[in-house]
């Protein structure tokens, strides 16, 4: 977790104490100062009212996945309040201040009854969560009586119905993947091997594509050699997306394929590969 400590000048002092606790860097408040950290830091500590702090990120909020969690602590160092982000980050960092003498105030309904979410409960085996907008209805349910967590062992093909969230085991980056129809498993293989190659980075773990793709056996057969959870997008999701480059999937219905679907999963939702074409593969990949 990447902490950025923001004070307005006159709380410099107090903001110091914080940013040498948390090891984080210590920025002194100005009107492009939100924007200059969005991208750069998974939680952000603003020494200031929580009125500032909301307004300055509220142009840059996207969605809870993506965003960085925002903590207001106030000036006297008394309370450290989760604004965004609680299940993000926010609440494990106003957890940590209170070795400062800081109270935490934490909001989440989960947190505060004693009950572990749904992104607790995948950090805590190291998982991520596939189908994220899942968590609202099974937090939910999670306050009115205990979710069981069911381990699927391979092979196996899992159907998910709206209320049932899935984790897979946790992976730095995503290679988001379109083939043509047919494509065989060497040539997946070839063409994800050149993306990691390209991006400079040693693999990945998890694999996805568009539901459109799932009769593609080359594509299981390529994530089962190499190792990686094959996960299949629907429509909504991979559309909900904004990528960076142009495809022709439009035809399909949809805004994009590797792109979109490496961005649906992924923990920062930037792009380390933009969409390359590798013969009858198309690949992203995400982190």
């Amino acid at each position: 977790m990447k902490y950025a400590v923001v004070t307005l000048p006159r709380f410099a002092d107090a903001g110091r104490k914080i940013s040498e606790f948390l090891e984080a860097d210590l920025h002194l408040y100005h009107a492009e100062i939100f924007r200059e950290l969005t991208g750069t830091a998974d939680c952000i500590v603003a020494l200031m009212s929580s009125g500032i702090a909301v307004r300055g990120v509220a142009p840059y909020l996207t969605d809870k996945w993506h965003d960085a969690a925002l903590v207001v602590v106030t000036p006297d160092l008394s309370y450290a309040i989760p604004v965004l982000g609680g299940h993000h980050g926010a609440n494990d960092c106003v957890k940590r201040l209170a070795a400062l003498g800081i109270t935490p105030v934490i909001s989440t309904a989960t947190e505060v009854t004693g009950k572990v979410s749904v992104e607790e409960t995948a950090k805590r085996i190291g998982c991520v969560v596939v189908n994220r907008s899942s968590t609202r209805k099974v937090n939910g349910a999670v306050l009115d009586s205990d979710v069981p967590v069911l381990r699927v062992d391979p092979p196996k093909i899992l159907v998910a119905n709206p209320g049932v969230s899935v984790l897979v085991n946790e992976s730095r980056y995503v290679v988001g993947i379109g083939c043509r129809l047919g494509t065989t498993k060497d040539e997946v293989i070839s063409a994800v091997s050149a993306a990691y190659a390209a991006a400079g980075i040693s693999g990945s773990t998890l694999f996805a594509s568009t539901m459109k793709k799932f009769h593609e056996k080359g594509l299981h057969e390529a994530a089962a050699e190499l190792g990686a959870n094959l996960i299949f997008l629907d429509d909504a999701t991979i559309n909900a997306q904004i990528p960076q480059s142009a495809s022709r999937a439009s035809l399909l219905g949809l805004c994009g394929v590797a792109e979109p679907c490496c961005l649906a999963l992924s923990e920062k939702g930037q792009l380390v590969l933009k969409k390359t074409v590798f013969g009858r593969v198309t690949v992203a990949i995400g982190e």
